[in-house]
């Protein structure tokens, strides 16, 4: 009896160490499988352009299995990034990385590099030519604090404004040294630019909305942004989980962005108004 007891003992002992065993490997393989397959956190357009990259030859041969996740909510995916739910994200500008890592600096990313520039525009159906704004003007400005500096900057670019030197990424009206034509700035949902642009002298349009309203920035409008050191903040990256910056297979990803036949994509289905920017992270400290 005590042998057959010893003997039931052993064989369980045996069938719940194989179990344990297979619960490893499976584990394992789980896991591994999880690391093989870099997940993409997007939206609009972005979304749309890591969709294809995803199912492209160009990844294949450059070894990646990509997941795009959609998350509209810019804050949201930062930090489902910054947690591991997202491994990298592809929607933001480097002003708008800047500001969440001020905000949330236990739950900071690193840039991985850079994608586009996709320029802000000033639109008009009234004039034709930023000289021919007139005095006393209005012009509608995004009452959300980031593309309202953005504007800013570029009013100034067009020598409509001077503001002051210690302009920042969400500086405001109020921070304007000089309005030679007295210029009347109307706040308004960035989306609703288009459909009031018959209602004031000069509107300032992101790109997605513009494109959204058969709008082409680099025809359309009277004046908009170009690649340089002024726009740099405004520059498109990717990013990742801080402890990721040296991820060998993340950057790839910036490498694969800009493949020739990705880009030729890009700029077939965006008519060129995403203008590619491939520069190294350090251009952000000149």
């Amino acid at each position: 009896m005590k042998k057959s007891a010893l003997w039931l003992i052993g064989i369980v002992v045996v069938v719940i160490a194989a179990g344990f065993g297979i619960h490893a490997v499976t584990s394992q393989s789980k896991a591994s499988g999880q690391s093989s397959t870099i997940t993409i956190g997007s939206q609009g357009s972005d979304y749309d352009i890591w969709q294809h990259i995803a199912k492209s030859d160009e990844a294949k041969k450059a070894g990646l299995k990509i997941n795009v996740k959609q998350i509209t909510d810019g804050v949201q995916l930062n930090k489902a990034t910054s947690a591991g739910n997202v491994d990298v994200n592809a929607f933001q500008s480097w002003s708008y990385y800047l500001t969440y890592n001020q905000q949330n600096p236990k739950q900071k990313l690193a840039a991985l590099g850079t994608t586009y520039l996709e320029p802000l525009g000033l639109y008009s159906k009234k004039v034709k030519s930023v000289k021919q704004i007139p005095n006393g003007a209005t012009i509608a400005i995004a009452d959300n604090p980031s593309q309202a500096a953005r504007g800013l900057l570029l009013l100034q670019k067009a020598g409509l404004i001077t503001l002051n030197k210690d302009f920042g990424i969400l500086g405001t009206i109020k921070d304007i040294k000089s309005n030679p034509k007295h210029l009347k700035f109307k706040q308004i949902d960035d989306t609703t630019g288009p459909r009031i642009i018959n209602d004031v002298d000069a509107v300032l349009i992101s790109n997605t909305v513009a494109l959204e309203g058969d709008l082409h920035v680099l025809t359309d409008s009277i004046f908009h942004e170009n690649v340089d050191q002024s726009t740099k903040d405004n520059i498109n990256i990717l990013a990742t989980a801080a402890k990721n910056k040296n991820n060998k297979n993340y950057k790839k990803l910036v490498k694969l962005y800009h493949e020739p036949s990705i880009q030729k994509y890009i700029k077939d289905k965006y008519y060129g108004t995403k203008i590619e920017v491939s520069k190294p992270l350090s251009y952000f400290d000149n």
